[in-house]
């Protein structure tokens, strides 16, 4: 039985690369990656020959089965993405889920992040952070999910391309005009800017000041507690529930912490989400 090693790989400065990292994709027989001229340019510069795979969005229902199959033969693969670390907003759950399945043991190789390289430097609290991902295209989905997790007291992760960035704004700042935001750009490159500030003047600050070009990385401020008021008092009960489900929880667990929180009876929590009259 072969591994399947998680490599993380730089997210623009090239020195960022481990020496573990190195040595891996050294070793293992293939590299799965999203997009093998992107891996080339790596593999190159650190003197790596291991033959490469695509395996990306667009073929991993075929491909993760073909991988999983070497991996039963034997054969150690390493997943990387094009930057950053595999599966964090980038392929490769369902070969891990598949992997795991067969017995195979995964391991990962620490690398460095996008969202949390822009958390330590953004002054923003660090303590309780969530990572969105990426939010839907529709400015109506994104705002409602803002308006969901922005009434919450943990520090907001996302990421965003710059052909989007200010529509994410706009829509954080229909939700709270106010709110300290972090953008962060080009980071660990040459121009790398973090830059801090309320919503309304990083909206101001586009195209001049900060340039719309590079992934961008968006740290949204969590809610200040009001005093003698929950977190959740902004939400229906459908909506409470749907945030511990959205966090992981199963629906009975989710209802009864919701039941707890707002002094209900399980039952009618589960008759309101399910929506039983």
């Amino acid at each position: 039985m072969g591994e399947l090693y998680l490599v993380g790989t730089p997210i623009g400065n090239l020195e960022d690369m481990t020496f573990r990292a190195i040595h891996t994709l050294q070793q293992v027989d293939l590299i799965a990656c999203e997009d093998t001229r992107v891996t080339k340019k790596l593999c190159h510069h650190f003197e790596i020959t291991t033959p490469l795979k695509s395996y990306h969005d667009h073929n991993k229902e075929q491909e993760t089965e073909t991988l999983i199959e070497m991996l039963v033969a034997g054969k150690n693969i390493a997943l990387v993405s094009d930057a950053g670390l595999p599966l964090i907003s980038d392929p490769g759950y369902e070969l891990v889920v598949r992997a795991r399945e067969q017995g195979v043991t995964v391991v990962p190789i620490p690398g460095p992040n996008a969202g949390l390289t822009a958390l330590m430097a953004s002054g923003l609290p660090s303590f309780t952070y969530t990572f969105l991902g990426f939010l839907p295209r529709k400015t109506r989905d994104k705002v409602q999910i803002l308006e969901t997790r922005m009434h919450q007291d943990s520090t907001l992760l996302l990421y965003e391309s710059p052909h989007r960035v200010k529509d994410t704004l706009e829509a954080i700042a229909k939700v709270d005009a106010e709110r300290v935001v972090t953008l962060g750009r080009e980071l660990t490159k040459k121009f790398e800017q973090i830059t801090t500030a309320p919503v309304t003047v990083l909206l101001e600050q586009l195209e001049t000041t900060i340039p719309l070009r590079g992934e961008f990385v968006v740290i949204i401020e969590g809610a200040a507690p009001i005093e003698g008021t929950a977190w959740y008092e902004a939400l229906s009960v459908e909506e409470h529930v749907s945030h511990y489900i959205d966090e992981g929880m199963k629906p009975k667990a989710a209802i009864k912490k919701v039941a707890q929180e707002r002094e209900m009876s399980s039952k009618v929590v589960y008759n309101i989400f399910h929506d039983i009259q």
